[in-house]
């Protein structure tokens, strides 16, 4: 009989949406915390079974707690996890009687929800609605809430609405209808082997000695900031802040490395464990990745080191690794900017034990049948990208590695598979998250000050390719590398670059959304053409040398402006070009160093 009120309960508030006051009761209601905006972070806290990280029944495994949201026509399933007690970020607690799920409303009005809450073995990761049997406390209840419209603005993403993928080349906010450019660290990969948060990784004999304590940055954590446990976090919470600061907008970061180079992070209570996770930590990177939404900073998460592509069921998704992915879209999917890359450097590429084919393809359909926000869904190369383009596989976009010291290669490559996936029908969102090489990649600014390199050929060559964004890689030859750097000022010069770039584009209204690389139209084959024919052309000259572009097939007036990439300034000089022919562009002094002729009709 319970079985049978839980589940007309949950089809209640779907077929019933209408209805104001509910009839199905519960002692145990939930407790509504969050900002009541829309685009803000909700939570519901319930007073659940006491149980303990390493109890048994399994808290994670065979409990399982989901909530439905709807508003009219809109429906999410969001899954809910165990929260120890309550506050285990500050308290450091392994057990309680808490049970909490997130929500990440995307519009105004009333939103009703229904429980189910439900136990069996292994029941968290089953499919059928129906299976195991009623857990009772807040099984069945139901409830609502009401959501005002979004009062922030500026970086912060929640005026600014979730980031989707909407069928073409770019990500696009929902709320604001921008589309997305992203520039920002790729490096450290262990960003989250930090020493303020709770696990015993740092301590367990295991490659102990790379984890971090981020000092370099504490001084650039201020008041108003958040913490945890009196002071700790401010190390880290200081680099996010910092990035910010610089303009960048994006950072990426390991969830699991058990098998990997560095070995510290992962979200399991200890190094070998698969099923139990450490509530406390991931309440500690919950804050991390909170602050990091505030700030308008992108979260790549990186849910697999190369080496532990076969850790999780022999590289299948059975329990461990629908386990795994489950936490992670509990605990973070409520986050408005981000995506979900299923492995770097993925595949079939090396004498490690890789994926297959079908189990990379198995991983990008979990995401997109069980993340209710059908986030942004990617995959390193390693293996190339074919086997998964088109209808394949449901994943919206690559994350692209290059191998040359120089970056030389990473023009072509976008051009390339932003060509192949079009091909199919399908186009994806195409990245490049490690330019360069493993041994040097983005110089310390110590020993590369002027970074021309990644300069020319990574940054202006990717997003003149059509790339939506890069994050950069630090070799591990040079100081402050992928595993050991924990001070993001030794690239300060490098960020100035980038800021410049994305810049360049969003302070004059440049359609990069709407462009495509015509680079066949200059005559110089040192150079990228991006354009919108009819509008606007961005032509960038590696070495400053004149070129000639044509615009036979353009037979309009365009202004044309020179904008220095280094600096950020544009030449005080206008000219007029008219369409129709050829014309030659020359840039003005110094023509010694790479110039952006910018040329605009009208």
């Amino acid at each position: 009989m319970r079985r049978a009120v839980v589940l007309s309960c949950r089809a209640a508030i779907l077929a019933s949406i209408s209805t104001v006051t509910l009839s199905c009761a519960s002692p145990h209601a939930g407790v509504v915390t969050g900002e009541r905006k829309q685009w803000h972070k909700v939570t519901i806290t319930f007073d659940g079974p006491a149980a303990r990280e390493a109890g048994t029944p399994n808290p994670f495994l065979d409990y399982r707690l989901t909530v439905t949201f709807a508003n009219g026509e809109r429906s999410y399933t969001v899954p809910g996890y165990f929260a120890a007690d309550g506050d285990a970020a500050n308290t450091s607690a392994t057990a309680g009687n808490k049970w909490r799920v997130h929500f990440a409303p995307d519009d105004t009005g009333t939103w009703r929800y229904a429980v189910s809450f439900r136990r069996g073995s292994e029941i968290a990761v089953a499919e059928a609605d129906s299976a195991g049997e009623s857990a009772g406390y807040m099984d069945g209840l139901q409830g609502s809430f009401l959501i005002e419209p979004t009062d922030k603005a500026g970086r912060d993403f929640r005026g600014r609405g979730r980031l989707q993928y909407v069928g073409e080349r770019y990500l696009r906010f929902a709320e604001s209808r921008e589309y997305f450019l992203k520039c920002g660290a790729d490096a450290p990969e262990n960003l989250l082997a930090y020493g303020d948060f709770d696990g015993d990784f740092k301590h367990d004999g295991v490659y102990d000695h790379l984890v971090k304590d981020w000092a370099p940055h504490v001084g650039d954590w201020s008041d108003g900031d958040p913490t945890w446990q009196h002071d700790k976090g401010k190390g880290l919470i200081g680099a996010i802040v910092y990035l910010a600061a610089k303009g960048l907008n994006a950072f990426s970061f390991l969830t699991m490395n058990v098998a990997g180079d560095d070995r510290n992070v992962f979200p399991y209570t200890s190094y070998d464990e698969r099923y139990r996770m450490d509530v406390s930590k991931l309440d500690q990177w919950e804050i991390v990745f909170e602050h990091a939404d505030r700030l308008g900073l992108y979260l790549h998460f990186k849910t697999q080191e190369s080496e532990n592509q076969t850790l999780l069921d022999g590289g299948a998704v059975g329990v461990q690794r629908r386990l795994y992915y489950r936490e992670l879209i509990a605990r973070f999917g409520h986050h408005l900017a981000l995506n979900w890359n299923l492995g770097e450097e993925n595949g079939s590429w090396s004498d490690d034990p890789a994926q297959t084919t079908d189990q990379r393809r198995a991983m990008a359909q979990y995401f997109y049948e069980h993340d209710p926000y059908r986030h942004h869904v990617v995959i390193h190369n390693g293996q190339p990208f074919d086997d998964l383009l088109g209808n394949a596989s449901r994943i919206t976009g690559l994350s692209v590695q290059t191998d040359q010291p120089d970056f030389r290669r990473v023009h072509e490559r976008v051009l390339y598979w932003l060509r192949r996936a079009e091909e199919t029908g399908r186009p994806l969102v195409v990245a490049v998250d490690e330019p360069g090489d493993h041994r040097h990649s983005l110089l310390p600014d110590a020993e590369d000050p002027a970074h021309d390199d990644a300069r020319r050929n990574a940054l202006w060559g990717a997003l003149l390719a059509g790339a939506a964004g890069v994050e950069w890689y630090f070799g591990y030859e040079h100081p402050e590398s992928d595993l050991t750097a924990q001070d993001w000022r030794s690239r300060d010069r490098m960020w100035d670059q980038c800021r410049i770039a994305l810049t360049f584009f969003s302070d004059d209204g440049i359609p990069f959304w709407a462009m495509r690389s015509y680079d066949h139209l200059s005559s110089s084959a040192a150079s990228y053409v991006f354009a919108k024919p009819g509008d606007v052309y961005v032509v960038y000259l590696k070495h400053g040398e004149p070129t000639t572009l044509d615009l036979t097939r353009d037979p309009v007036a365009f202004t044309v402006r020179w904008f220095d990439p280094s600096t950020g300034e544009y030449d005080e000089g206008r000219s007029e070009v008219r369409g129709g022919a050829p014309v030659r562009l020359a840039p003005p002094e110094r023509a010694d160093r790479d110039w952006i002729a910018y040329l605009r009709a009208g």
